[in-house]
């Protein structure tokens, strides 16, 4: 028989049912370590460049070090890497400065951190990029490497023991043209055994002593080549003439390249070799610093600059558009003439004092 029991009293269905907890009482969530979550950002970041942009491994393992540095920065401040502003940015490059750390080196940091904060904002996690606006520190630029005028001279004059042969008549022409006129790489290799209008490529005229060559810009100029380099070359043009004829005789063929410096397989030098050929001529010649043919270009300028003065002139021989291009060789003299000076005046050191 069912009760007639009235509700709450004891013993009914709705007397027995526990009560449910008030909304106000739910048990907190648990909190997350704060350099855990940024931690995570950072490797989700780095598992980002590594598989869907597909960086170098190397690559991703120097990003990790940029991150890890900009976390230790953060963790100084303290702040969190999503909370980061310009100013810190701004703050922190400063310090890596005072500490000695290169502009490039700089440069290469913000690059990694610019990436970080852009793929943050992509994930609406910050609303603009701290890094943005930062540069690194300038650095200085380094004075170009040219050889004195004995070392010049001794590479140069250097000639292989014995007959001198097809290779060594070209390289020797090469070096001398090279430190002769000043020539870029390219402008040596483009060079033509005789004039043509087909390609204007370029070519030398031994007659008036001039090599006409197409530099930067495709802006043609005309510079003097020297007396050795004109009997190098011609010595360089009989010997190529004739070894062109056998070829073309073995082969049974007239098709000749139109290159003035040609290989052994009859075709025009790439800049690969007559830096590889350079490189090997200059220690063969007892030089100590190995030459590359920018080296030889270098040298013909500030050897010019340091005898004329005239930078206008050296401007003009070596095809620059623009003269604050050629200053940096006022800066090489100027180091030749301190050490010169250094090394004669009797008032340049102290009394006590060694020569460096």
């Amino acid at each position: 028989m069912a009760s007639d029991a009235e509700p709450g009293v004891a013993g009914t269905p709705e007397d027995s049912a526990p009560c449910p907890p008030p909304a106000t009482q739910a048990p907190p969530l648990p909190t997350q370590n704060p350099l855990a979550s940024q931690q995570l950002l950072v490797e989700r970041y780095l598992e980002y460049v590594r598989v869907e942009k597909r960086l170098a491994t190397r690559t991703v393992e120097l990003y990790a070090l940029d991150l890890h540095k900009l976390q230790e920065f953060a963790a100084q401040v303290p702040v969190e890497l999503t909370a980061v502003r310009n100013a810190h940015i701004r703050r922190w490059v400063a310090q890596m400065h005072s500490g000695g750390r290169s502009g490039r080196g700089i440069a290469l940091i913000l690059s990694g951190w610019r990436g970080f904060y852009t793929w943050l904002g992509r994930q609406h996690l910050v609303a603009s990029n701290p890094v943005q606006d930062v540069r690194s520190p300038k650095a200085p630029k380094p004075l170009p490497k040219a050889l004195g005028v004995d070392d010049a001279v001794q590479l140069a004059d250097y000639k292989t023991d014995g007959e001198a042969g097809l290779l060594e008549l070209r390289d020797r022409a090469m070096v001398e043209l090279l430190y002769s006129s000043g020539l870029r790489v390219g402008e040596l290799i483009a060079l033509d055994a005789q004039a043509s209008s087909a390609d204007g490529r370029g070519w030398i005229d031994l007659q008036d002593a001039q090599a006409h060559v197409c530099g930067k810009g495709r802006k043609w100029r005309a510079v003097p080549v020297g007396s050795q380099a004109l009997a190098a070359l011609q010595a360089w043009l009989v010997v190529r003439s004739e070894w062109l004829a056998l070829r073309t005789a073995a082969n049974g063929t007239a098709d000749v390249t139109p290159a003035l410096f040609i290989g052994r397989n009859g075709t025009r030098l790439t800049a690969q070799s007559v830096w590889q050929r350079l490189r090997s001529r200059s220690l063969q010649a007892g030089l100590t610093t190995p030459v590359h043919p920018h080296m030889l270009r270098h040298s013909f300028a500030s050897h010019v600059l340091q005898s004329s003065g005239d930078l206008r002139a050296v401007q003009e021989l070596l095809g620059h558009a623009n003269i604050t291009t050629t200053q940096v060789y006022t800066r090489l003299d100027f180091q030749h003439l301190a050490k010169a000076y250094d090394a004669a005046h009797p008032r340049a050191h102290l009394k006590g004092s060694k020569k460096a």
